[in-house]
């Protein structure tokens, strides 16, 4: 006898999904992130709405502990790179940006691919936290020397990823006084 499940406990895994993801901020240096698991996240990652279909992400991978330290050194708010398994830098891509008074839509679509890393790698069993780079220019410039990423490429945020040393309760934000209903 086959245990289907059914659609609305899909749906109930992946609302879960959502409502329990926190920020973690302290990993377990000795575990690797499996090649495997990164490329589920990004597989993810590029299935994010994105504004006429542009896709203007790219998205820079790293795995090299001595890079994970520079970057932990470098960005103040990145400091936990040091032990992550690894970190992805999501980046705009200037030669996918519309134009015109959309220029900036870029934005919302490498947070809306950003979003989708964090909860990928939560579902994963994975500990993640979003650490900005866009718009403060010196975080972004310490990036492009760290990385050598192209100038075609805006570095977003770094989003570092790893086994979590403490899992630690999430935040509940549910707020209804930030609602307002037009029937």
């Amino acid at each position: 006898m086959e245990n289907k499940i059914t659609d609305k406990e899909k749906a109930q895994i992946i609302i879960n999904n959502i409502l329990t993801r926190t920020s973690d901020r302290m990993f377990d240096p000795s575990k690797e992130v499996d090649p495997d698991d990164i490329q589920t996240i990004l597989q993810a990652a590029m299935a994010a709405p994105t504004g006429v279909n542009r896709q203007p992400w790219q998205f820079v991978v790293v795995t090299n502990r001595d890079l994970l330290k520079q970057l932990a050194e470098a960005l103040p708010y990145c400091r936990m790179a040091n032990e992550a398994g690894a970190a992805i830098v999501v980046c705009g891509d200037k030669s996918r940006f519309l134009e015109g008074e959309d220029a900036e839509l870029w934005v919302q679509d490498v947070s809306a691919a950003s979003e989708n890393i964090l909860l990928a790698a939560h579902a994963l069993g994975l500990g993640s936290v979003w650490t900005a780079l866009y718009p403060h220019q010196d975080r972004i410039t310490s990036v492009y020397g760290i990385l050598q990423i192209p100038a075609d490429f805006v570095p977003f945020n770094v989003i570092p990823i790893g086994y979590v040393k403490t899992a630690h309760t999430p935040i509940d934000k549910w707020n209804p006084a930030a609602i307002t209903y037009r029937s």
